[in-house]
């Protein structure tokens, strides 16, 4: 199993696994150290407040962020409660219901279980299974704060180097990523919106780990790494995303007091469809196979056979521009989805409904 994402420079949603769950850690073949060392030299100025405040934050937050692993690999995870509550990547537990905690203050490793995964937005909660003492919960941030510019900090266990971090600043923000599923099927997998785009690094094992700022506030889940397409599968430098803070703690929070999602925030067309392609076999909008009973598209007139070619004024040529356009949209919107039916283009307005 892998875990931290990727996904194409040049095409924001076709997303790949890459990072997140990895093989065992690395050995190390260091040398011993000298029998004299220097003391660290002593930076003053504004360099040596900024080093300063890094590593404050590195000692604050770095206790809240563990090691998880499966049978098939490891990731990362945040203390999210006083009660043992970690939230992590859906994709970094996958299917397995126990796991092996190791957290970054040391000590035995701790057993595990899940709570709940949801999948639709690449989060999952699992709860120790004793809670140790001096437990650090790490604190969120107010995903509204988030500027581009902000420096940061990516906290996890890249490649299985525990306590690892890594520095950069906010790239972007509210950005629509579609991730792929294990074994490349890109773009099959979920698509999340309003997604933190950062420059800190991040490698197989960080999924699920903690975006941080200055202020010692997690602002983001690092889940996705981008691949840059004139090297396949490999990463490209500087460009993650991470899933934000208001997104984690309103799907946490809902998983750990009820052990599901009551409240997705998605919103649906409510229908079961298909991609389907042109004379020139190119993509070419999405065929209804079917409509909920009751559901916004059939109370808008939409029905089996139709094909959606548009939504708003964004284009719709597959089942994942679909689910792109549909995530920037909240349940209770109304929206014209543009359609042919029988060769003849028709609107629509559609009420939308919950996933």
């Amino acid at each position: 199993m892998e875990a931290s994402r990727v996904l194409p420079a040049t095409a924001l949603a076709c997303v790949a696994l890459l990072a997140g769950c990895s093989g065992p850690a690395p050995s190390s073949n260091a040398p011993s150290s000298p029998a004299t060392t220097a003391a660290a030299p002593r930076v003053s100025g504004p360099a040596g407040d900024l080093q300063a405040a890094y590593q404050k934050v590195v000692k604050d937050v770095l206790p809240s962020v563990v090691q998880i692993t499966t049978g098939q690999g490891l990731g990362s995870g945040v203390v999210y409660d006083g009660k043992g509550d970690i939230v992590t990547n859906a994709h970094v537990v996958a299917d397995a219901r126990t796991f092996k905690v190791s957290l970054a203050t040391g000590g035995a490793t701790l057993g595990a279980r899940l709570v709940a995964s949801y999948p639709d937005q690449d989060l999952a909660v699992v709860r120790l299974d004793s809670v140790p003492k001096g437990l650090k919960p790490a604190v969120f941030g107010d995903s509204p704060q988030v500027e581009v510019g902000q420096i940061v900090l990516a906290m996890g266990n890249p490649l299985g180097l525990s306590s690892s971090v890594t520095q950069g600043i906010v790239s972007a923000v509210g950005r629509t990523v579609s991730e792929g599923r294990s074994g490349g099927n890109g773009g099959s997998g979920p698509t999340i919106a309003n997604m933190v785009q950062t420059s800190a690094a991040i490698n197989p094992g960080n999924s699920g780990g903690a975006l941080v700022n200055l202020a010692g506030q997690v602002i983001g889940i690092p889940t996705l790494a981008a691949v840059d397409p004139e090297l396949g599968e490999g990463a490209a430098p500087g460009i993650g995303f991470a899933i934000p803070a208001a997104t984690v703690t309103r799907i946490a929070d809902q998983i750990i007091k009820s052990g599901r999602v009551t409240d997705s925030g998605r919103a649906a067309l409510g229908i079961t469809g298909r991609t389907i392609v042109g004379a020139d076999f190119a993509p070419a909008g999405v065929a209804i196979v079917s409509v909920e009973k009751d559901g916004p598209a059939e109370k808008a007139g939409l029905r089996a056979g139709d094909i959606v070619t548009r939504v708003d004024q964004t284009p719709i040529s597959t089942m994942q521009s679909l689910a792109e356009a549909l995530a920037g949209l909240r349940p209770g919107d109304r929206a014209e989805v543009t359609y042919v039916r029988d060769g003849t283009e028709r609107t629509a307005t559609v009420t939308l409904g919950e996933v």
